[in-house]
């Protein structure tokens, strides 16, 4: 493994980023907020220093091997993060830089944990840095990267298959760069479709549509509304296509493209409902729902129509770990908060800007369990695994079942951490679930209506690596922590 090749493309990572700061920079300066200094600064630099990177380190004739592509896959997530928390500190929005890492880190990995308080008090433009952060984050800093330039070449593999989600990566197109674009151009599609129907509505303005789209589209969940998305509770029309562009983006995008290129409409229609993905990922929600429903009648004294407004957002909310919150759902009943809490674990499709475990291994798991049960007193027995007819290869299998134990593994670390530095352990457990399945909000002292300001430092940057590892998925981040990774070959 080159250092020097994984350091000469941090390079233009570093000058996209740059330009991308320069985005709540123009907006700064048009609002005259008088933060833009807090921009400026960085973005600027950024490209300077990425520039000179990308001209003067020596480069390799040659693709990116897979070690080198797991090394610039995480190094790139933490500098946009060390980058990314500079407008905090520079404008004074946040008072140490472990603090401004932790909002970065959140807003890039689409978790949506916070730590600032007062929200709503800020200047705009670093309001609207922190929800397009999660944006850009949602659909990949190195897919927005691979997407942009072609130069990589079969590096661009290594790149691609290290940052998105799910067992296997789906490729849409031939080229690696090509289905990097594709990807985007749904993303975006989505997003403007969403901000034009929330932007017609009168109460709302274009800056709110625009940060609301932002926060959804990624499953980030940021808002710069102290009430969240319930400031926008009693316009039900809101919270309906939010809701649905919630549940869209928990769905694998490569579905939405085998739709729209179908050949015809039989095939169209049966894009979805082939999928067993999605039919789970459906029949999970429906099932959450209505049990969330039912509880809030039965014991939070709801009457039904608002239990079922209430019990649809937020399942939906929490299974594609955006982490919107319209109440205070820690004073929901326990069965409530326990569906809430299984969702949070589970998460959403693969393919999706949705975190956790998600659908498609929760459904390989609970296969191969139910393949073990047989195969106990039926040991001869061949009994393949399948997924909507089709076969998984056993590699597959194993590597689903490796990622859910890295999965538990790292929660139960997280778990320890932070009942070390002094949370009880509701707090503590819920902390580490919603991190490290990029959900934001978790129960108690880290609850909707609460933030994660007070815990102290060491355990604000135990919970920035377990947002960075759930959304890089365990493998790619936790595998540079291996000695043996580094060891030359």
């Amino acid at each position: 493994m080159s250092i020097r090749i994984v350091v000469r493309y941090l390079g233009p990572v570093l000058a996209v980023l740059g330009g991308i700061l320069a985005i709540p920079l123009l907006y700064s300066l048009s609002s005259g907020d008088g933060a833009y200094l807090g921009f400026l600064v960085p973005s600027f630099g950024a490209v300077v220093v990425g520039g000179l990177v990308w001209k003067y380190f020596p480069s390799e004739q040659r693709s990116l091997t897979r070690r080198e592509g797991l090394a610039l896959v995480t190094s790139a997530w933490i500098v946009a993060s060390l980058v990314g928390a500079v407008p905090y500190s520079l404008t004074g929005t946040l008072p140490t830089y472990v603090d401004s890492f932790f909002e970065a880190m959140s807003g890039f990995t689409t978790t949506g944990a916070t730590v600032l308080t007062g929200i709503g008090q800020q200047a705009p433009s670093v309001l609207l840095w922190r929800n397009f952060s999660q944006w850009i984050g949602g659909m990949g800093i190195i897919t927005f990267f691979v997407a942009l330039f072609p130069m990589l070449g079969v590096g661009a593999a290594r790149l691609f298959d290290a940052e998105m989600p799910g067992p296997q990566p789906e490729r849409l197109r031939a080229r690696v760069a090509d289905t990097a674009r594709v990807l985007w151009m749904l993303y975006v599609a989505a997003s403007a479709l969403e901000f034009l129907l929330l932007v017609w509505v009168p109460d709302i303005s274009a800056y709110d549509a625009a940060n609301i789209t932002f926060a959804t589209m990624p499953t980030g969940g940021f808002l710069h509304l102290p009430e969240s998305i319930g400031a926008y509770a009693d316009l039900p029309y809101v919270t309906t296509v939010v809701t649905v562009f919630m549940l869209a983006a928990g769905v694998n995008f490569s579905l939405y493209f085998r739709f729209i290129a179908s050949p015809n409409a039989r095939w169209q229609a049966d894009t979805f409902l082939r999928n067993p993905e999605f039919r789970l990922y459906i029949g999970i929600f429906v099932a959450a729902a209505a049990l969330v429903t039912l509880n809030l009648v039965h014991e939070g004294n709801l009457d039904p129509l608002s239990a079922l407004q209430h019990a649809t957002f937020q399942v939906a909310s929490i299974q594609t770990t955006t982490g919107f919150a319209t109440t205070d759902f820690d004073l929901w009943p326990s069965m409530s908060k326990g569906v809430l809490l299984f969702l949070m674990l589970v998460g959403a499709s693969a393919g999706s800007t949705g975190g956790a475990l998600k659908v498609v291994r929760l459904l390989v798991i609970v296969k191969h369990s139910f393949r073990q049960i047989v195969s106990a007193f039926s040991p001869r027995a061949v009994l393949p695994l399948k997924l909507g007819g089709d076969p998984v290869p056993e590699p597959v299998v194993s590597g689903i079942l490796g990622m859910a134990g890295l999965y538990g593994l790292t929660v139960v670390a997280g778990f320890v951490v932070m009942t070390a530095v002094g949370l009880d352990a509701v707090s503590a457990f819920s902390a580490v679930a919603a991190t490290v399945g990029n959900v934001g909000p978790g129960f108690a002292a880290v609850g909707p209506v609460m933030d994660y300001s007070f815990i102290p430092d060491v355990g604000k940057v135990a919970l920035s690596f377990g947002m960075l590892v759930g959304r890089l998925e365990f493998v790619t981040a936790l595998a540079l922590l291996m000695p043996a990774f580094w060891q030359w070959r």
